[in-house]
C-alpha cells in the first residue's frame, strides 16, 4: 500500500489545498472522500474508513475544503465547496485514472458532492456515497436539504445511522422513494451520525465501522 501527499487549487480564488492518496496494492476502485463541516481530512473517523476500505481493495483520495486548509472554523460558501469537490475529482482522475471512481463524503462533505453532482455530472464519477448524509439541523427536521438528489441520476448510497440527529428517517426514506435510479439506504441500528453507538447496544464502534465500510465495499464492488 502506497500513502502520497499531494496538493491541488481548489478553486482559482481559494488556493490549493491537500490531500492524501491512500492506494492499496490491490486497488480496484478509489473513493473521492470530503470530510464533514468540523474536522479535515486527518480527523480519526476518515482516518478509520480510508484503512478500512483499503484492505478491502478501495484506494481514497481524502482532501481539505478551502476553509480548512486555512484553520477556520466556518465553512466556505456552497459555491466555493462544490468548486472544491470538482477539483478534487478532477485531481483523483489524474493521480488514478485508471481506476473506477466514486465520490461523496461524510456529512457536509457528502452533501456538497452530491450538489455538485445534481448541478452538472461530475466526468469519471459512477456513483455517489454518503457517510451520514446531513438531510437537516438538528431539531429542524426538513428535507429540503435533499431535493437536489432527484437530479444526481447516479447510483448512490447513504450509510445511515437510526440514531443521527441530522437525519430523521421518517423524512429520509419516502425521499430516497422518490429518486431514480433508487438509491441503496443501509441502516445501522442504534448508531448516531458520528457511528457512535451506546455500550448497551453489544457493539463496539470499531465493529460499526467494520459493518460500514464492508457494506460499503460490496455496494461498490457492484456497481455497473
Amino acid at each position: 500500500m502506497t500513502l502520497s501527499e499531494h496538493r491541488f487549487q481548489a478553486t482559482a480564488s481559494s488556493g490549493d489545498v491537500s490531500a492524501i492518496l491512500v492506494r492499496p496494492d490491490d486497488a480496484q476502485g478509489l473513493y473521492v472522500f470530503a470530510h464533514g463541516a468540523g474536522a479535515g481530512m486527518q480527523h480519526r473517523f476518515m482516518e478509520a474508513v480510508s484503512d478500512r476500505l483499503a484492505s478491502r481493495g478501495l484506494a481514497t483520495f481524502r482532501y481539505q475544503f478551502p476553509y480548512m486548509e486555512a484553520g477556520k472554523k466556518g465553512p466556505n460558501p456552497a459555491g466555493v465547496l462544490v468548486k472544491t469537490v470538482r477539483s478534487a475529482v478532477e485531481e483523483a482522475r489524474r493521480l488514478a485514472g485508471d481506476l473506477p471512481l466514486v465520490a461523496g463524503g461524510k456529512s457536509m462533505g457528502g452533501r456538497m458532492t452530491s450538489t455538485a453532482a445534481a448541478a452538472e455530472a461530475l466526468t469519471g464519477v459512477k456513483g455517489l456515497a454518503f457517510f451520514g448524509f446531513p438531510l437537516h439541523a438538528p431539531g429542524r427536521e426538513s428535507s429540503e436539504r435533499g431535493a437536489h438528489l432527484a437530479g444526481v441520476a447516479l447510483p448512490m448510497l447513504f450509510l445511515q445511522g437510526t440514531r443521527d440527529k441530522l437525519a430523521d428517517l421518517s423524512l429520509l426514506e419516502p425521499l430516497l422513494s422518490r429518486v431514480a435510479p433508487r438509491p441503496t439506504l443501509a441502516i445501522v441500528d442504534g448508531a448516531d451520525h458520528s457511528f457512535h453507538v451506546l455500550k448497551r447496544s453489544g457493539r463496539t464502534d470499531d465493529e460499526v465501522l467494520d459493518e460500514i465500510c464492508g457494506t460499503f465495499a460490496d455496494w461498490f464492488f457492484a456497481l455497473d
